[in-house]
This record gives structure tokens, sequence and C-alpha cells, in this order.
């Protein structure tokens, strides 16, 4: 006969998957399970989502969990979720009451740059830590609120996770925590709650907002779940960076990670709430014991996916053949190539900017331009940790995580162009684990932070291998490179 294994669950709510993991008291993934999310985009510039589709993916996805360790015995119950997408519902029958605008959904541009024209810019990045931009969901609420909400009685406004929790406790519990609200911008990062003026400037009425908890939080339990028993703890809540960042296990002021992907979340601890330094932005990274650990960061537009371009326009077949080429050449020969074909991100902030290669001379071959395209991508992160540098801080341990943390070529050229080891995790589902670590403290399954550094998932540690004149060139290039991109004729 089998013993029950005991596990906590974790659901790590993506924008176009959901994954469930069961995590057990080692660390250990035993269990995993996922569903495609569909996205809609209704016209250029709107992308949504509909809030039950989330639920019956979030459903299925623990459902195929639990199929593949059907002996576990789940103990607690973590959500990680896309951050800044928001959605507004009933709270009496439970039925939303339109969209999920999704972070990516730009809708509300010309209502952000109103407001930024209304001079009320530097006050909202002063309470928030959060530039005007609709990325983040003000706007969005409100423009939900004037197309879906009127004739309605009580209204929950939510992100992803409110509604999850909502969900899974059978419609008893709208809350969130403190690392979701601070990506509202409706949160006063310094108050450490809801600001009333923030409120009045965007039109949002503060009742429908969901009760802000910690990070680490019973929430209440589940009910009603098809795919689950009744009464399990649903025992935290957190952004998907944010958890990534505690699974990584950076508890010390300056320890940091950089999640690549098609763009890529770059994020570094501090000791206390400060404003941002220019081009990034200050953030709840969690929340334990009614205490908030805050975090810098910094989101580049366009990282591992200027790799497939590049490719393309050297008639390379894929990705793995673009990075080969480039491992061929010791240097890309003063190539630079600036991914900046949406814009450049933090800490740039220009939307102008267009993609450029520069450089190049009758010397340049195609594996020039394909290191230069690689050097991309650490290029970036090296400028927004130039900023925290400046700003004072210094840089304790820096993990890496996402697909590309697994080429050694690339994390590398980050080590060496930042200076500063890097170490990339031994588990792709960094946000799963961050969030199961924290209902596992909720419900004393784990113990401490001391215990969980003992469990964060470690791999090789990468040291910079690259002299300091050679690095001081290269950057030059970069930073020379980057300042034509904004330039028009």
């Amino acid at each position: 006969m089998s013993v029950a294994r005991d596990v906590v669950l974790a659901i790590d709510e993506g924008t176009s998957n959901c994954k469930a993991v069961l995590v057990a008291q080692s660390g250990e993934i035993i269990a995993s399970g996922s569903a495609p999310v569909p996205i809609e985009h209704p016209q250029s510039g709107w992308v949504q989502q509909d809030a039950m589709a989330i639920w019956s993916a979030t459903q299925k996805a623990i459902s195929i969990c639990k199929a593949e360790a059907p002996d576990a015995r789940i103990v607690a119950l973590g959500i990680s979720n896309q951050r800044e997408s928001v959605l507004i519902w009933d709270r009496r029958t439970g039925a939303p009451l339109g969209p999920v605008l999704t972070w990516q959904c730009r809708r509300t541009a010309a209502e952000c740059e109103a407001l930024k024209a209304a001079g009320h810019a530097q006050d909202v990045i002063a309470r928030t830590g959060l530039p005007i931009d609709p990325l983040f969901p003000p706007t969005k609420v409100a423009w939900l609120l004037a197309h879906h909400g009127s004739g309605t009685g009580d209204v929950c406004v939510g992100t992803v996770d409110s509604w999850l929790i909502w969900q899974l406790s059978g419609g008893r519990v709208h809350a969130t925590d403190r690392s979701n609200a601070a990506r509202t911008q409706l949160f006063n990062l310094a108050d450490g709650a809801w600001d009333s003026s923030l409120c009045d400037l965007f039109g949002v009425d503060p009742a429908y907002l969901p009760e802000v908890r910690d990070s680490a939080h019973v929430f209440g339990e589940t009910r009603n779940v098809d795919a689950l028993p009744d009464g399990i703890p649903i025992a935290s809540a957190i952004g998907d960076s944010h958890a990534a960042l505690f699974g990584h296990g950076a508890f010390v002021p300056g320890d940091g990670k950089v999640t690549f992907g098609t763009g890529s979340s770059v994020m570094a601890t501090i000791p206390e709430f400060v404003a941002p330094p220019d081009g990034l932005t200050t953030t709840i990274a969690w929340s334990l014991h009614g205490k908030s650990t805050f975090a810098f960061e910094g989101n580049i537009l366009v990282s591992a996916s200027v790799f497939p371009w590049t490719a393309r326009m050297l008639g390379l077949g894929d990705v793995d053949a673009l990075l080969k080429l480039a491992g061929t050449s010791a240097s890309a020969e003063g190539v630079c190539l600036v991914p900046a074909h949406v814009g450049l991100g933090a800490p740039h902030w220009a939307p102008e900017a267009r993609g450029m290669i520069s450089g190049l001379s009758f010397v340049s071959e195609p594996a020039h331009i394909a290191r230069a395209a690689a050097e991309s991508m650490a290029q970036q992160v090296a400028d927004i940790f130039d900023v925290i540098e400046r700003s004072g801080m210094t840089i304790g341990r820096l993990s890496v995580d996402g697909g590309p943390s697994e080429n050694r070529f690339l994390m590398q050229m980050v080590a060496d162009l930042l200076a500063h080891p890097v170490t990339p995790c031994r588990d792709s589902e960094t946000s799963a684990i961050g969030a199961a670590y924290l209902a596992g403290l909720a419900t004393g399954f784990w113990q401490d932070l001391d215990q969980l550094t003992g469990l964060a998932a470690r791999g090789g540690r990468l040291v910079p291998d690259m002299p300091a004149k050679d690095r001081k060139a290269l950057r030059s290039l970069w930073k020379d490179a980057v300042a034509r991109t904004t330039l028009r004729l």
C-alpha cells in the first residue's frame, strides 16, 4: 500500500497558459500539468481574455497535474499570476461583467496621455513607484466600469489572482496580496493601503477593490471546485515575476534575478521603499508577517524574440543555428544590434526608437551579426543594472531563469557584460516554486526563510571572464548604438 505524500499545489496562471505543479517538502516538483488560455485581439492594440476560460484552464491544469501523482495529498495551495491584467465581476452572481484586459492591452493609451498632460505623472510615481502607462490597470478598470459596469449592483474589481481566489473559495473571498496590489497603480506603497486620491483620479470606487493581505496568508479554503476537494487552504498569492524572485531565494537586499523570454524582467530587492531611479519602477516584491520587501524592476521589451528574427534575416534554419554561428566568432568586430523593434523598454523607455544594426564594414560577416544579436540580450540587462548600481545599491547574488538561461554561451555573456557572477536555475518553474514556498510558509509546511534558502534551486555559477578594457569598449559601442536608435533624419 502506497503512503500519501504531502505536497503543496502551485498554480502559475500565465498569459498564454496555466500551469499547475505539486511541490514536495524537499522542494522537488513531483507532478505538473498545463492548459492553454486563449488570447483575443478584437482590434489593433486591444488584447483581452475570457475570465471563465482562465478558470476553465486552471481546473484542467490542476486535473492533469493531480493525475500524475494520484497518491499525493495537497495540504496547501498557492497562486502566481500574470500581472497587471484586470477584470470586473458581479459580487452577487460571480459572473464576469466584461473581458479580462491584459497587461499587453493598449486601449487606454489616450487616457494615459491625457493624465500625463494634466500634470499627474510625478505624483503617481511618488505614490506607487509606477509611471502612467496603459500597461497598468487603473485606466483599464475605468474603461471596464464605463463600458460594462453600468446598471450593476455590487462590483468586484481585481487582478487575476483575486479572480482565482474568488473562484477557488466558491465566491466567498475577494482578496489579493500586496505584490499584486502594488501593480494596480491604486496602492500607496509607503502607506501600504489603497490610495483614496488615486482612486478619485482614476474614477475607481475603493469599495470595489479586494482586501489586501500578505503574500503568505490563508485567504480561505477551497469550496465547490470540481478539480479539488473542499477545505484546502488557499495560502498564497503573488505576481509571477515576484514569485520567481522568491523562488530563487533572493531574500537579502541587493539579491536579484533576470527572467529571460520574449522580453525580460530584471528585479533586485531593496531594503526599504524609495522612489525608483529614472527608467525603473519600485514595487513590492512580497510581504510576510505584515512586512513588505521592496524591489527595483526593469522590463525589457525585446529579448530572446530577436533571435528568430535575426536567424530569418541571415537565412538560418532556427535559433540554435544562429547561436551556434554566434559562438564561432570571438567578437562582433564592432557590430551592434539594438533590438528596438517595438521601441526600447527599461531604462530608456523610448517608444519611438526602432531596431538598428550599426558598425558594419567590409570585414563584417554573418557570424558578427549573429554574435551582436546574442550580445544584445546581455547588453540590455547591463543597462538596467548600471542604473541600479548608480542609485547606490550593491548587487548581491544574481539568478537567471527562463528558456535562454539554459544556454551557457548566452549566460556567460551576461556575466561578462555585468562583470558579476550569475547563477542559472535548476528548474524552469521558478514562479510556481515561489508561490508554493509562500503557501508552505503560511501553513507550516516549511518553517522559515533559512529552510527555503537551502531548498532554492541552484545551477552552476558562471563567473565573468572578460578583460575590463574589452567590457568597457563593448559597453561604449552599445551606448552609442542605443543613442542612434532614437535619431530621425
